[in-house]
């Protein structure tokens, strides 16, 4: 159990890493993409995957489709925002927008 925590921390820790490097290089905008490698899905999906069914699985498979939205939204408020606005602002606006549309994600998918 400690390993383990170790191993997914130190995962973190080297992501965090590539996007700062990342960031620093002539190929900056790679490091929006290191976060969308599915680091924490592979995780989720294999617990899912070894502790409920195949169906359970297709179903949080396509509920992380579904979440892909609110990340969308983020991303487009970042992409308008960060011309006219400061960074802080901006990404605080966009998390906001996130969580509104998360929130409506979960409650069309809890009622749907």
């Amino acid at each position: 159990m400690t390993f383990s925590l170790f191993l997914k921390a130190a995962l973190g820790a080297v992501v965090v890493l590539l996007i700062a490097l990342l960031s620093r290089s002539r190929s900056f905008y790679i490091a929006g993409m290191v976060p969308l490698f599915p680091t924490f899905a592979l995780i989720a999906h294999y617990i899912v995957g070894t502790e409920r069914s195949g169906a359970d699985l297709r179903q949080t498979a396509l509920f992380g489709m579904w979440a892909l939205v609110p990340y969308a939204v983020y991303l487009g408020i970042v992409y308008f925002l960060s011309v006219r606005m400061g960074l802080v602002a901006t990404l605080a606006l966009a998390t906001a927008g996130w969580c509104v549309v998360a929130g409506a994600v979960l409650l069309l998918w809890t009622r749907g």
